[in-house]
């Protein structure tokens, strides 16, 4: 299919409460925004949980629950659960406890360790809401984001095998496409890949556009263009340039507030749906037709939302 899938990431677990009044928290928010970004044309909803009452994000599957049920209830999407929901520094175990609970049509899968740096979101003047946010930011200058091969097999076996559900694979740096290569050759991972290039994190791949090029130059080369459906995500600045780079060379696009918190330089963005919108007027202006949620589960071989265990 020629289509485009527009991912839409609703909350994650990098950007503080502080950061913008638009930033969804509680699992009602959550559920909104999720909703009305699936009605301005997201197929697919990758989602984060967090504590309601101080905004740290949570690996709980009962938090998740909480969203899911009127996400899945009033929306065809796909539903898409972050494998690094509770945080970097969690054990693997605990921070992916929700998709091996939950067994949804989709995980994201970081495919190796990063230096994750949020330091520099803590040098700006805020009136912090809560205790935690300047600590934490400042404290990712010492941040390794752990996700060795070791961590990779188990989300791989216990969440992909057991509970049938296919991957995000986010690559955040070349070598990451080798590992998910080195995956495939070993039968861990089948065709259709969803591989989600990741560009312009602190500590991971660069945003310039030879940044993506070398990264789809290298995927084709290591996985067969066959092989893998490819999406862009950008952060900050980085998102809607990227992206429409990206769908331009034949690219599915991903935007959110979890990787921009931004409609426009120097505009919060007062909705995910907002982004949506915007991307997905860019790429009709492009000539390029928007995926529906079922067309998606198709392209990517998903299980059906009638599978997964909430």
């Amino acid at each position: 299919m020629n289509k485009v899938i527009i991912t839409c990431a609703i909350t994650g677990g990098a950007h503080t409460p502080s950061m913008s009044p638009h930033l969804p928290v509680t699992p009602a928010e959550i559920a909104e925004h999720s909703i009305q970004a699936i009605d301005a044309g997201a197929a697919i909803v990758h989602l984060h949980a967090r504590n309601p009452e101080t905004g740290k994000p949570s690996g709980s599957p009962d938090l998740f629950r909480e969203f899911l049920a009127p996400i899945k209830a009033q929306t065809d999407a796909v539903i898409n659960v972050s494998t690094g929901g509770g945080g970097p520094g969690m054990p693997v175990a605990e921070r992916a406890e929700a998709g091996a609970a939950l067994k949804p049509e989709m995980c994201s899968l970081n495919m190796g360790s990063i230096n994750l740096v949020l330091a520099e979101m803590a040098a700006k003047d805020r009136d912090w809401k809560f205790d935690w946010e300047k600590p934490f930011l400042e404290s990712t200058r010492g941040l390794i984001f752990r996700n060795t091969y070791e961590d990779i097999e188990w989300i791989l076996q216990e969440i992909g095998v057991k509970g049938n559900t296919r991957f995000e694979f986010e690559c955040y740096d070349i070598s990451h496409i080798y590992t998910l290569a080195y995956f495939m050759e070993r039968g861990l991972v089948k065709p259709p890949l969803f591989v989600q290039s990741v560009f312009g994190l602190r500590g991971a791949m660069g945003a310039h556009p030879e940044d993506l090029m070398h990264m789809k130059r290298t995927a084709d080369r290591l996985l067969g263009p066959e092989n893998y459906h490819w999406s862009i995500l950008a952060a900050g600045k980085n998102q809607i340039p990227l992206a429409t780079m990206g769908a331009i060379m034949g690219a599915n696009v991903r935007v959110g507030l979890e990787d921009s918190l931004y409609i426009s330089r120097g505009k919060l963005a007062s909705s995910n749906a907002e982004q949506v919108k915007k991307i997905r007027t860019i790429l009709e202006e492009l000539g390029l037709e928007i995926a529906t949620p079922e067309e998606a589960r198709k392209m990517l071989a998903l299980k059906g939302k009638d599978q997964v265990g909430f």
